[in-house]
């Protein structure tokens, strides 16, 4: 399986979620983080101001930040190549990166989808599954 590294800039508390005004960004962040962990997927996230030793471990990103500094981050590393700077990924990235099917972030296909509105019509021939 692959590992997926998120390297974000100092913050509060290691998830942002702290404080009167909560980032929907990252509340976003610590739900599908939440999911994929149910899911097995490997995904580990440092905060600079809590975890600074793993941007100086880490060769990569130790670079990128010499290069680039602090203001690129979020940067997003899977197996050990930076894929995504500057912003979270989205929830199709996420699937996509760590090669997990796409309904397991609450993406359903338009197969399923039309699948669950004529099974919700139960024969009644409602057009859209309404009665």
């Amino acid at each position: 399986m692959k590992k997926m590294k998120i390297y974000e800039p100092a913050m509060c508390c290691p998830t942002g979620l702290c404080g009167v005004g909560v980032d929907p960004e990252l509340l976003r962040m610590s739900t599908v983080l939440e999911t994929l962990k149910k899911h097995g997927a490997i995904v580990e996230r440092f905060n600079l101001n809590s975890a600074p030793a793993e941007f100086i471990k880490d060769n990569i990103i130790n670079v990128y930040i010499n290069e680039k500094g602090t203001e690129g981050l979020p940067a997003v590393m899977v197996d050990d190549e930076i894929v995504i700077t500057g912003r979270y990924p989205t929830n199709e990235e996420f699937t996509k990166f760590l090669s997990l099917p796409e309904d397991v972030l609450g993406k359903r296909s338009r197969h399923k989808i039309v699948k669950a509105v004529k099974k919700k019509s139960d024969g009644c021939d409602c057009k859209g599954g309404c009665c």
